[in-house]
């Protein structure tokens, strides 16, 4: 028997941003079957041009969100992976969207998604 479960995306305080610079999730919730793989995404605008940060975060019921990952945009080419993530999470990210995708999918994951985006120094 197949296990579905929803996994929740929903968008975080931006990080560094200021006036003018917005994120919105593109879906808000996505379902997956367990061993299956779900793909999550965002998109931005920002009128700064000299590179971005795109996180993802999780957040489990009354825990503080876990970071995944960021990936660079708009220039930027820095990226990082938390440990955990590294088997089973990947990201994407262009000059106006960022995704996620989440492969051998597990009941664990079932969480809230969060993305964020910061503003490179």
């Amino acid at each position: 028997m197949e296990t579905r479960f929803i996994l929740s995306l929903w968008v975080f305080s931006q990080l560094g941003a200021v006036l003018g610079d917005s994120v919105r999730s593109n879906e808000p919730e996505v379902s997956g079957s367990e061993g299956g793989t779900v793909t999550l995404s965002c998109s931005y605008e920002t009128s700064y041009s000299a590179g971005v940060y795109l996180y993802w975060y999780r957040q489990y019921p009354n825990r503080a969100p876990q970071y995944i990952l960021l990936r660079g945009a708009k220039g930027s080419t820095f990226s990082d992976t938390a440990g955990f993530a590294r088997e089973r999470f990947s990201s994407q990210a262009n000059d106006s969207a960022t995704v996620l995708s989440i492969r051998a999918l597990e009941l664990a994951d079932t969480a809230v998604y969060l993305c964020a985006l910061q503003r490179a120094q």
